[in-house]
């Protein structure tokens, strides 16, 4: 079904926005990639390959909120360890997302869409999951401003899907605006650690 929103504005909000908030966020930016460098090294990038639209692979930019601490065998640490109190901030309030305003303006993503996840997941999701890689993944999406981390795996996918399938300029504005609300409260964050939450393993 055409949706004149979704498949003409949308894009053309997404490149206006996101080259804006990349022009008002650089000194944020680039107080918290020196900050980075000092406190946990150097690259201060996070790049990470993610599926997007249609399930095609692209690199996600993030900053790194984790050392790269290594046991006497060169193997990395758990991430609890190697997470430190200044990652955990990072990850708290969003900011180590900020670079993924690169992504939405070279067309990897999207203001508001489904959170690309890792590309393992692809060959997991149920036929009905898998639609949630109709539309750009988000910066930030439904599952994001109403649950975040406090919600299962299947709830945030039933979220993703009914984005995917009502797609609205409303839609979007009500999710920018709760993410927004979200992070400030740090609604739903319900890890103590501040570590990534568990797995997705195709049934949880």
């Amino acid at each position: 079904m055409k949706n004149i929103y979704r498949d003409y504005v949308k894009r053309g909000l997404d490149i206006a926005l996101s080259a804006l908030a990349l022009i008002i966020l650089w000194p944020v930016m680039a107080v918290v990639a020196v900050l980075v460098a000092v406190k946990l090294g150097t690259p201060v990038l996070f790049i990470q390959e993610r599926p997007g639209l249609h399930g095609k692979v692209f690199k996600m930019y993030k900053f790194r909120t984790m050392t790269d601490e290594r046991d006497e065998n060169g193997e990395l640490l758990p991430d609890e360890v190697r997470l430190t109190r200044f990652g955990r901030i990072l990850r708290s309030t969003s900011l180590d997302e900020l670079p993924e305003l690169i992504n939405i303006l070279k067309g990897d993503m999207s203001i508001v869409g489904p959170r690309p996840l890792l590309v393992r997941y692809l060959p997991l999701y149920s036929e009905e999951q898998a639609h949630r890689h109709d539309v750009r993944p988000g910066f930030t999406g439904l599952a994001q401003a109403f649950g975040r981390n406090s919600i299962s795996w299947s709830e945030k996918f039933k979220k993703d899907v009914y984005y995917v399938r009502h797609v609205s300029f409303a839609l979007d504005l009500t999710i920018i605006i709760k993410t927004v609300i979200t992070v400030v409260t740090r609604e739903g964050v319900n890890t103590s650690d501040g570590t990534t939450p568990d797995y997705f393993n195709g049934h949880n």
